[in-house]
């Protein structure tokens, strides 16, 4: 298995031949490596409605032969409106088989709403949530964009994790002190330190963070935009 890091909270996963993107986030983003129109993907999985999250979701789609973007089913009909002709809505707790990989929603704590400037309108999209994704006898956790909470620990024990996406940034999301702890509690071989450093309001020091994981037992690698990790199957 391949792990691309596009940046901010973009992570795309190649297995088994297919490849699949979770929050793409590449036109907007001023430190990504990768345009849209460079992406390969047979799958989107999309944790929330923020744009910095889903921006370029339906250009991919549409450029993939109609590639199925999963969402909640709030943001899943948003994402039909927006021209996907094959949006998955599905809900926190559930699992879709994608055919190469299943992907399962489980939860995360922040809010999801599209800003709508013209009409100064909010709409709303749904619970936010992160995917466990598993293939290849591996379980890879993008944790989506979140607050601490206590069933991080619950998680990590129903499911033996080989690699967890955390965010660290702050200010938006956990910062690196409740990252430490969420690493700690999802327990996995490795964590990779994501939504940070794109923008002024969110930067922070990934290499630092994982030296403070290895202070605790944990293993940590930190990745730039265009970084690939490989992962051994099972």
């Amino acid at each position: 298995m391949k792990i691309h890091y596009h940046g901010h909270a973009c992570i795309q996963i190649d297995t088994g031949g297919k490849s699949l993107i979770i929050d793409p986030f590449l036109s907007g983003n001023p430190i990504a490596k990768t345009k849209p129109e460079d992406i390969k993907a047979d799958a989107i999985l999309l944790t929330h409605a923020h744009q910095d999250h889903i921006l370029d979701a339906a250009p991919i789609a549409k450029a993939n032969n109609d590639a199925p973007v999963v969402a909640n089913v709030e943001l899943a009909t948003y994402m039909s409106w927006q021209g996907v002709k094959n949006a998955v809505g599905m809900n926190m707790g559930g699992t879709f088989d994608l055919g190469f990989a299943k992907a399962k929603m489980v939860q995360a704590f922040h809010s999801s709403g599209i800003v709508i400037e013209e009409t100064k309108q909010i709409l709303y999209a749904g619970m936010p949530a992160g995917f466990l994704v598993f293939a290849e006898g591996l379980t890879i956790l993008h944790a989506g964009d979140t607050s601490l909470y206590g069933d991080m620990k619950m998680i990590g024990e129903r499911h033996p994790i080989d690699v967890v996406f955390l965010p660290i940034g702050d200010h938006y999301t956990m910062g690196p002190e409740d990252a430490l702890q969420a690493a700690e509690w999802y327990n996995a071989k490795l964590a990779v330190p994501i939504h940070h450093s794109t923008f002024p309001g969110i930067k922070q020091d990934a290499e630092k963070f994982v030296g403070q994981l290895e202070t605790r037992g944990l293993k940590g690698k930190a990745m730039a935009p265009g970084d690939t990790l490989e992962v051994a199957g099972r």
